[in-house]
């Protein structure tokens, strides 16, 4: 041991002090120039966040210069009276306005952005890009499809809200902008039938009736039919002179517009409909299509991948649906079963009042499972509604449609159109999927949720909303619905339905099958009745790749459930879990699994 005296001890005491005031002086350096660092890293962070909310603000202006009625919903007066510019300068501006936004949005640093707005820039991104892609493959020729079109939709403008004079004069200004509108849409129609982009001519048999069912005696048209309701606090002098102006307006406007576009569909257009059904006989056919694929999975998925999958997915469901045959005894095999199914009087209602009722009573025990299962509720309520019925003959089975309005409800839509093809045995799986806890939860809650910016409030992502539909028609089965064999059959021909369209989906647009074979593959395979098989195999046709979002986005949250379940064990909470996977609206299916990551991550760290 040593022991420093003396003169030692005050050379250690200035090598001492000298070392500290060392140490200082580079603390206080180092101090400074991490400072300095912070602060460029938070320059560039919120000029990076700063600009994307540029970005997006501008995005948002677009859709609501591009759509009037959405502008309205939020506020705007101005656009009341208008309906949307679909000319060529037009749409040409916004493509380009959309183009240089998408191309300013893919030159940000995302890796300086906080995660809200890396999840806000990847979704944008996706919306945009979809927006190029669909302009540049000349999708705005085909404002029409197997289902219906433009003249049908439009005329939802007679069913807003009229409470004062106002609102009657912004309608009537639109009825006014109604041969405008419907020449801008048959411009575009017969700029496709030049460029051979037109509807399949199989698909449009009988689409003409969608359009001759607005050409009625004008007290008859639903266009007519606001001057015939008018607010109690009205006088007989305002009902008097709007009565009167509409029944011009409809008689001299509205039902000539009509005439004349039903002379161009059934005269020029349908006859010269492309012969061929494949999106891949299109120009640049393939390379669309698969694009197409891409979007509606959000996955970096091929039609052949998708296709196996489809194949993959069928043979499973059709052994679980043999097991329910042997369960209720039948004696036959698995086609006189669904002959059986689809023949017997049984299964069908007598009158529309009995389907919708049989409606509303799953949609009310539905409502009831909801609190088991989800922590948060939407606060907007839904109704129950027959599909209109001008497009009812070739329209889908079911449909959720929802509102832009906080002060409206959503609307479960049920097709009361030939009644003897509308199995009540499928009547759960199709409650559950368009109403609760599939798309009027789903979509309801997107709305009401504040801090989203709102172009992601009110938008779609299909994989995920339908995803989310098919989702829940199986949550149905944990919840005690299908107790009855033939209603469980029926949820799983729904299933069938939804991976049977990945094999006729792609073995149409990609791989050369013939109508016939579609329908025969989808007839084989589920119990739908022929008339909803017929109407869907015409869906897939006009409307490629859209069908195959369903069972993608249902698998994948099912393999995220599993992957949760599997992480947390005893910690796993189904309705945190549901909370979690609607947390933040629609998102592409890569951006879910990153939110169930966290959501993993965010529970371990609890235990």
């Amino acid at each position: 041991m040593y022991k420093l005296v003396g003169p030692s001890l005050l050379i250690l005491s200035l090598s001492a002090c000298q070392l500290n005031t060392t140490t200082s002086d580079y603390n206080n350096a180092a101090k400074d120039a991490t400072q300095q660092s912070d602060s460029k890293a938070n320059q560039s962070t919120n000029q990076a966040s700063s600009n994307l909310q540029s970005i997006i603000d501008s995005a948002w202006q677009l859709r609501l210069d591009s759509s009037p009625d959405l502008a309205y919903s939020q506020g705007d007066k101005s656009a009341a009276g208008k309906l949307a510019d679909l000319s060529p300068a037009a749409l040409q501006k916004t493509f380009g306005a959309e183009k240089a936004l998408l191309a300013s949005l893919k030159r940000l640093d995302l890796s300086s952005l906080s995660k809200e707005d890396k999840i806000n820039a990847q979704i944008l991104q996706y919306q945009l890009q979809n927006s190029v892609d669909l302009y540049r493959y000349k999708d705005h020729y085909l404002p029409i499809s197997a289902e219906s079109g433009f003249h049908a939709y439009i005329a939802s403008i007679a069913k807003a809200r009229f409470k004062s004079e106002q609102d009657y004069q912004d309608y009537i200004a639109k009825l006014k902008a109604l041969p405008k509108y419907f020449a801008q849409q048959t411009y575009w129609l017969q700029q496709g039938l030049s460029a051979g982009i037109t509807p399949a001519k199989v698909v449009l048999n009988g689409f003409e009736e969608s359009i001759s069912a607005f050409i009625v005696p004008v007290e008859e048209s639903g266009y007519y039919k606001p001057f015939t309701q008018y607010p109690k606090h009205f006088s007989a002098e305002q009902k008097a002179s709007l009565t009167k102006l509409g029944k011009e307006l409809v008689k001299n406007t509205v039902l000539p517009t009509y005439q004349t576009y039903y002379q161009f569909m059934t005269e020029t257009y349908i006859p010269g409909a492309r012969t061929s059904i494949a999106t891949s006989s299109l120009p640049d056919g393939n390379a669309f299509y698969e694009n197409r694929v891409r979007y509606y999975t959000t996955l970096p998925m091929t039609a052949e991948q998708v296709h196996q999958l489809g194949l993959k997915e069928v043979k499973r469901i059709r052994a679980e649906m043999q097991t329910i045959i042997d369960e209720v005894g039948f004696n036959g095999d698995f086609s006189a079963f669904l002959h059986f199914l689809r023949t017997d009087p049984q299964f069908y209602p007598k009158t529309a009042e009995e389907l919708l009722k049989e409606a509303a009573y799953i949609a009310k025990k539905a409502d009831a499972m909801l609190p088991k299962y989800f922590g948060k509720l939407p606060r907007t309520p839904y109704g129950i509604q027959e599909v209109p019925a001008e497009i009812a003959p070739k329209y889908t089975t079911g449909r959720y449609s929802g509102s832009n309005r906080d002060d409206e409800p959503g609307y479960y839509w049920v097709n009361t159109y030939a009644l003897d093809k509308r199995p009540l045995y499928e009547m759960e799986a199709l409650t559950l999927h368009e109403a609760v806890p599939g798309h009027h939860l789903q979509i309801s809650l997107n709305q009401e949720l504040d801090s989203l910016p709102k172009f992601r409030r009110y938008s779609y992502i299909s994989a995920f909303g339908e995803g989310w539909g098919l989702y829940s028609e199986f949550l149905g089965l944990e919840a005690g619905f299908y107790q009855d064999p033939y209603s469980n059959f029926g949820r799983l021909t729904y299933e069938m339905w939804r991976a049977a369209r990945l094999v006729v989906d792609t073995g149409m647009h990609s791989k050369g099958w013939s109508r016939q074979q579609a329908l025969d593959f989808m007839a084989s395979n589920t119990a739908l009745s022929m008339h909803n098989v017929t109407t869907e195999i015409d869906r897939y046709i006009s409307w490629p790749g859209q069908a195959l979002s369903y069972k993608v986005g249902e698998l994948t949250i099912k393999r995220l459930r599993k992957k949760a379940e599997t992480a947390l064990g005893t910690q796993f909470d189904i309705r945190a879990f549901h909370d979690a996977i609607l947390a933040n609206g629609s998102v592409p299916m890569a951006l879910l699994e990153q939110q169930i990551d966290d959501f993993i991550a965010q529970y371990k760290a609890k235990a």
